[in-house]
């Protein structure tokens, strides 16, 4: 006997998975939690799980905290706070955001902003610094060279 979900077409139950995930990517600042998107695929939440992680790699909350993480780099690098990055991704807590940006990026929210706006400043200072070398030495730019002029 068949169960119920293998009566569809794959693809159909691939397109709803799918518009999950563009759910989250599109809702991951607001209160969203396991039951409201596996409503918005019509699975149950166990049933979601099971066929989000296979697809993605990541249950539905991992490929959330990913995606709230990644858009808090975003706003970082645009010089937002860190307390206003922290609401605006969604998350209710300045220390469980922090921790968790920490455990993801290796870095603190404050130490990663700060490294990333460092890196501007050098890439202004020193630009041949970031510029693979084999593309500088063919472009004649390491040998006695003047790189501000020659651009």
């Amino acid at each position: 006997m068949k169960k119920p979900f293998e009566e569809y077409p794959k693809f159909y139950l691939y397109k709803r998975i799918v518009q999950t995930k563009l759910f989250i990517d599109s809702h991951y600042a607001e209160k969203i939690d396991l039951n409201t998107i596996a409503d918005e695929a019509y699975f149950s939440k166990f049933h979601f799980i099971r066929l989000f992680k296979n697809i993605y790699g990541k249950t539905p909350h991992q490929y959330l905290t990913k995606v709230r993480i990644e858009k808090a780099q975003e706003f970082l690098q645009k010089n937002h706070s860190i307390t206003d990055v922290c609401f605006m991704v969604g998350f209710d807590s300045l220390s469980s955001f922090t921790g968790l940006f920490k455990r993801i990026v290796k870095h603190s929210p404050s130490v990663y902003q700060r490294q990333f706006f460092q890196r501007l400043e050098q890439i202004k200072d020193v630009p041949l610094g970031f510029i693979p070398n084999c593309f500088a030495e063919n472009k004649g730019w390491t040998q006695n060279s003047n790189f501000q002029e020659e651009q």
